[in-house]
Order: C-alpha cells, then structure tokens, then sequence
C-alpha cells in the first residue's frame, strides 16, 4: 500500500512552481519576452567565468576517478578545509575541516541539520514571513514547525512573540537572513538580541537550543546594509549553506552544514551528518562539483543586477501607492497588496501578465512575493504593466 501522507501532499502543489508553470504556458502563447515572470527564484547571472574554466582544467587535466568518483561521507577533506579557511579568513571563525559536511545544497543541509539536533515531537521555530519549503523539511523528520508571526513593520524578527514562543518543548530555531520572501537581512540588533533570548532559555529549561542558520544568500546584500554572520554572535549555530545564488549554480546542488567550533560536541556533528546520509538516502554531492567551487570561494557572479533591478521596481511601486520594506539583499521584494486578498489580487495581476506570488504560503496574508531575478530590460518593460494594473484595478 502507497504511504498516504505523500499521496496526500500531491493536492497541495507549491504555489510558486504552479505560477511557474502557467507562466511558461502563457509565454509560448505571446513570447516569453513578454511575461513578466517574478515567480521563481531562479539567478538570472551566469556563473562567473572562473567556475566554467576551472571546471575545463580539472576535466582535462586531473584523474577522471578523482572527478567522478565516489567522495569520503563527509565530502573531500580539502575541500572541507578550504571553506573552513575561507570562513575563518571572512567572519573571524575557529573552523577547522572537521567542522564541514558537504551537501546537495541548503536543502540538503538542513536536512542534515535538523535531524541532528531535534527528534520527533520537538518544536522548531521559524519567523513569518519564511520559505515554504521550510513546512515538509521540518515536518517529515517528525519534529514540528512553529512559526513566530511576522513584524510586518521592517520584517526583523518579533522578539516579543519569540520569547513567548520558545518553550521547553523548542529544539532548534530556524532562521534566514537575508530572508525569502522578504529581502530583510537581519540586522546585529536583532540577531544579538536572538541570541540572548535563546542563550537565557537554554540555561532556564536546562537543555540547549539549536541555532539553524539558513543562508543562501549571505552574498547579496546590498550596500550600507547591516547583514552580520549569525555564528559569531552564538555558539550552538548550524550554518546552512549553498552556492546556488552566490556563484549561480542552483543546478549543481552543492552547499554545506558549517558547525560552529564553539558549539557542544562540535566535532560530532558533522559525522553524525554522514550517519543521517545512511538514512536519507544523501550519500555526497558531486566530486568534481565540489572541487571547482573549492577554486573559486571567494568569488561570485556579477550580482549587481539585483540591487539595480530593485531599486527599479522599488522607486515605480511606492511611486504607485504600495507599501514595501526595501529589501537589504536577496533577490526578493514582498511589497503589500492593494487589497485584502492576496490570492485575489495576483489572480488580477495576471491579466497583465504580471506573475505576482501571493503570500499566504509564506505565513503572512496580504501581501506578494517578487523574484526580480530577470533582465533589467525586462524590469524595465514591466513597470509599464504595473502601472496599467494599477490604474485598471484599484483607481
């Protein structure tokens, strides 16, 4: 007999890919070019030349088993150490080789992560708004996901709710900064202030509460913008991360769990990583794939475009009566709809062909996700769209 939960989950398709999907129908009804998609995350750079050069040179000139080959559970030892000293090298961090496991993305790390720290029937918080995904990667492990209403203010962290919150039942907290859908990176208020209120309930309820820090776009953030690496600031952190959005490779799958060296039984949890790989069927990202990006850690790809489109979609929207926190980094704006019903509201965006995620699956209802991972050109030409949507809809 088929499992009934998963057969279950079919009726409850992601809204972000289903939007997806009607853009792509719509685009090979009029052109692409002109469907002004803002529904997935997808980066809209290349990667950077180095990345396909390095891969060019290891292809032509190293052991076609070293490439292909099996790696260690753990991923390549210099590899390991080579984000170890990158990471030392940028946040001023204590990590050693041993500190790293080696994944399949974020996804695949916070896989990882919260199966070592939590075990079925704990509560994991997380803050609204947050990255739907976040409900299946949490709740088939047999853990729970609570989520923290959002400030709808300037999309920090609730602290009020939080506190009341974090309960002796909380394993872990769940964060993301710079966050999906918000833009908001957590400022080091705000983080300082996290780690204070988890570091008082640990001693309180006599057990230790697990920091998840999820972080696939620690690269984009934008100028000025205060986005400090949670890890310094307390010492029981999983740091979640992937190269998707950083170097552009979502693809590739490859990111890594970083255990904070301060963090009890540091050294343990990366290995137990490898023994939760026996259970999940994860058994290490790609070699040569985690070789080319060990060439090329302190690059990214050109992600200027980000802030520009931004700050493009950014000055037209509250010129045109929205309210919207300015995003600090990611590639994601969450502006508030014109009308209660964010469904309501995207359904009549479309329209204009205006592909605009509404944001109750996101744990926050009103408002709207933008991907403003596209051309600025095409940036540019939608702006024309908002406003006849606008005008059209709400005046």
């Amino acid at each position: 007999m088929i499992v009934q939960k998963y057969k279950d989950m079919l009726q409850g398709k992601s809204v972000i890919r289903q939007l997806s999907e009607f853009a792509t129908a719509r685009g090979a009804e009029i052109g692409y070019e002109n469907v002004f998609d803002y529904s997935l995350g997808n980066p809209s750079v290349p990667a950077p030349k180095e990345f396909t050069d390095t891969m060019i040179r290891l292809l032509q000139e190293r052991d076609p088993m070293e490439l292909h080959g099996y790696s260690q559970s753990l991923g390549i030892p210099a590899v390991r150490e080579k984000i170890a000293e990158s990471l030392n090298k940028r946040f001023g961090m204590q990590y050693t080789g041993n500190h790293i496991f080696m994944t399949t993305g974020a996804a695949g790390a916070i896989a990882h992560a919260v199966r070592c720290v939590s075990q079925p029937g704990d509560e994991i918080l997380t803050f609204a708004p947050y990255f739907p995904e976040y409900g299946p990667y949490i709740n088939l492990t047999g853990a729970q996901l609570k989520v923290v209403p959002a400030d709808t203010d300037n999309f920090q962290i609730n602290l009020e709710a939080f506190d009341q919150m974090l309960t002796e039942k909380v394993a872990a907290v769940l964060i993301n900064t710079p966050n999906n859908p918000s833009g908001t990176a957590y400022s080091t208020d705000t983080v300082r202030r996290l780690a204070q209120i988890m570091t008082e309930k640990s001693l309180k309820y006599g057990h230790d509460i697990f920091l998840i820090s999820d972080e696939p776009y620690r690269e984009i953030v934008f100028a000025g913008v205060d986005a400090p690496y949670p890890s310094r600031f307390y010492p029981n952190t999983l740091s979640c991360y992937s190269f998707s959005k950083s170097l552009s490779l979502p693809g590739e799958r490859i990111g890594y769990v970083a255990v904070n060296p301060e963090c009890r039984d540091a050294e343990l949890i990366s290995a137990m990583c490898s023994q939760i790989s026996r259970g999940t069927g994860h058994n290490c990202p790609p070699s040569i794939i985690q070789l080319a990006v060990a060439e090329v850690l302190e690059l990214t790809s050109d992600l200027s475009v980000y802030e520009t489109n931004m700050n493009l979609l950014y000055k037209e929207l509250t010129a045109l009566g929205f309210e919207c926190v300015k995003p600090g980094g990611t590639f994601y704006m969450f502006p508030k709809a014109l009308e209660k019903d964010a469904v309501m509201f995207s359904e009549k965006a479309k329209k204009y062909d205006l592909i605009l995620v509404p944001s109750d699956s996101f744990g926050v209802e009103g408002y709207f996700r933008i991907a403003y991972c596209i051309g600025t050109e095409k940036v540019e030409r939608s702006l024309d769209a908002f406003r006849r949507f606008v005008r059209n809809e709400y005046k």
